[in-house]
């Protein structure tokens, strides 16, 4: 039986006896290119190509279409620390150790521009919305602001007094925000360049730093392990997350500011929900600190990037669930995030484009007991060599429904109990809760199965491999005596 059949049967029992299914995140593509740890990745507008930059000097663009080949930029001297598409995709900017920021044409002539300005490590390169702006961030203590098309610098912002880790523009350009080692996060008036708010981090830095899309909110990611939310209006903090048990690398929100992705030096990537306040996904497939991630622009993928010199391609899968009759199902909207500070409660209303799904696979409906009840009924594809291949390494597992990841407890949408929940199943004719344990046992095996099944499959296509490589060399060999005999 084929590792299709084996998801095929355990996506059959789902579908015949779960409510709803979450769908979890699935590995797609997975490129190896660099020679060094990749530090950072984006993905185009059009979603035809990824950009990566590495410790190996070097910028990639890889194309999603696997029989085409991927682009390697070399211009940069030292490390390439930051890479971007502009919102339009005709240009990628790069940020490098070597003090200078390049924007290259993402084709095969790799045609660059250089911008010299930095006096050391340059940190970050981040465009503005509408393409026109590129604002980096630097080791020599300052933020500049550059026009892209004119190839000018414009001015410096200069409060830091340590290395800038990163710099963002925000979603309606009029604000920028700045961390640094100097253990402060900074917002600025891009107009004015005057310093507006400045969030105290006191035992720590925080090492990347975004607007929600909405521009009422920030996340920064930390070097005390976790990750926090503040409200830029309120000054506030909303959320702080303790999940993580290594450095947060990156960080990336979802674009419907729902969802937010975390990548730590614990080689693990998280997903939070930021509705419910708590922990979704633990996502593990990196050999070691996950460096970067980034959501695509619609959310429908991210990508991650490592010290294992990797970049993976994922479906986020959070468009839509499975129903019990296998139909399809449109995740529900709502617009306030509840969030309590403290004694009293903080409210963060996302403007009208910034919906944020919900399904009722986030209440507790699964009994989940452990941290890793089971593994999801799926198998990762892997491009190798211009074929596909498959491994079973990287995976995704669902946290438990039952508590909450945020060390602030968020009173978000209210969810049924437990036994209101029992009772609305035994009127809705749903499955006992023995039985249902004993299916989700039933799907724990197909899972170690499917699991089992694809490291044979993989197996089995490397001594395929091994077995062409002899048949050429064997050919080779009698075309060699061949020539000799006939000389």
């Amino acid at each position: 039986m084929g590792i299709e059949d084996w998801q095929a049967k355990s996506l059959y029992i789902k579908m015949q006896f779960g409510h709803f299914f979450w769908s979890d995140p699935t590995l797609e593509r997975h490129f190896k290119g660099h020679r060094d740890t990749v530090t950072s990745v984006d993905f185009s507008c059009s979603m035809k190509q990824i950009a990566t930059g590495s410790m190996d000097s070097c910028v990639m663009i890889w194309n999603m279409k696997p029989q085409m080949r991927a682009y390697r930029f070399d211009g940069h001297k030292e490390a390439v620390t930051s890479v971007q598409f502009s919102p339009s995709g005709h240009l990628v900017a790069s940020a490098s150790r070597d003090k200078t920021v390049r924007l290259w044409v993402p084709s095969m002539k790799a045609e660059s521009t250089v911008f010299r300005a930095h006096t050391a490590t340059v940190r970050s390169v981040n465009f503005s919305g509408d393409g026109q702006t590129l604002v980096t961030a630097s080791n020599d203590k300052t933020i500049k602001v550059w026009t892209v098309h004119r190839q000018k610098f414009l001015f410096s912002l200069n409060q830091h007094i340590n290395w800038v880790r990163c710099a963002k523009f925000s979603p309606d350009n009029r604000l920028i925000v700045s961390t640094s080692d100097d253990k402060t996060i900074k917002l600025w008036d891009k107009n004015s360049r005057e310093c507006i708010h400045t969030f105290l981090e006191h035992a720590c830095y925080a090492t990347h730093v975004d607007f929600h899309p909405s521009g009422t909110c920030i996340a920064a990611a930390s070097t005390d392990n976790s990750v926090k939310l503040w409200d830029i209006r309120s000054h506030k903090m909303l959320q702080h997350y303790q999940v993580h048990s290594g450095v947060v690398n990156s960080l990336s929100f979802h674009p419907a500011g729902n969802f937010l992705i975390t990548a730590s030096s614990d080689s693990t990537m998280k997903i939070l929900d930021l509705v419910e306040g708590k922990l979704l996904y633990t996502l593990h497939g990196h050999q070691g600190a996950v460096t970067c991630v980034t959501f695509s622009r619609t959310g429908e993928y991210f990508s991650s990037g490592g010290s294992d010199e990797q970049v993976m391609v994922w479906k986020s899968n959070f468009d839509c669930t499975e129903s019990s009759d296998g139909n399809r199902q449109q995740h529900k909207s709502v617009s306030t995030l509840q969030v309590p500070q403290a004694s009293s409660t903080a409210y963060f209303n996302l403007n009208s484009q910034s919906s944020v799904p919900r399904s009722q696979a986030f209440e507790p409906v699964e009994k989940l007991n452990r941290h890793e009840s089971h593994p999801p009924a799926h198998t990762q594809s892997y491009s190798h060599n211009g074929r596909h291949s498959r491994a079973a390494h990287s995976h995704a597992h669902r946290e438990p429904n039952s508590s909450s990841s945020s060390t602030q407890q968020t009173q978000g949408l209210q969810q049924p109990s437990h036994q209101d929940q029992a009772q609305s199943h035994a009127s809705e004719g749903k499955v006992p809760s023995g039985l249902a344990s004993t299916l989700e046992h039933i799907i724990g095996q197909l899972d170690i199965l499917t699991q089992t099944v694809s490291i044979l499959e993989q197996r089995l296509t490397l001594t395929e491999d091994k077995l062409k490589e002899c048949l050429e060399n064997q050919m080779e060999i009698g075309l060699h005596l061949q020539r000799r005999e006939e000389a």
